[in-house]
């Protein structure tokens, strides 16, 4: 498989997995909804007799839900924008930054963060890098 056919299927990838992370995101709004009803409604979460639970605490949880829906939504963006500048052979140190991120999500980041980095690594691939920027006049290491 020649190089170009490997970027090609690890920019797919890349969307695949930016996608699958804004879905975890998503489950955040568990949290969020939970907390909500914590804080607004806390007689729901009381059994007989019992004293229902303080309002901070559902603030608590509507904070750590709406952390993790726009942590994973704003890192599956940036997933698939570094799938979209590998698709364009532009912004190499953006898409292995964001591949050694990937690592931290067991076991499809961690297994697209390395093939990320040791793929944008190899010389013939630095190769086409280098030779898109001087096509381009430089302009595409500048964000977009």
């Amino acid at each position: 498989m020649d190089n170009i056919e490997q970027l090609r299927i690890l920019s797919i990838f890349h969307y695949v997995l930016g996608g699958l992370e804004i879905c975890f995101g998503c489950l955040g709004s568990l949290y969020l909804f939970m907390g909500l009803s914590m804080a607004l409604n806390p007689v729901v979460w009381t059994s007989k007799g019992d004293a229902p639970p303080p309002s901070f605490l559902g603030w608590i949880f509507v904070a750590i839900g709406g952390a993790w829906i726009l942590g994973g939504v704003i890192f599956g963006i940036l997933t698939a924008l570094s799938g979209r500048f590998i698709a364009q052979k532009r912004n190499k140190t953006f898409s292995i930054v964001i591949g050694a991120l990937n690592c931290l999500f067991i076991p499809f980041g961690t297994l697209l963060g390395v093939f990320t980095i040791i793929l944008l690594s190899k010389n013939e691939i630095v190769a086409m890098y280098n030779e898109s920027v001087s096509t381009t006049g430089g302009l595409s290491e500048t964000a977009s």
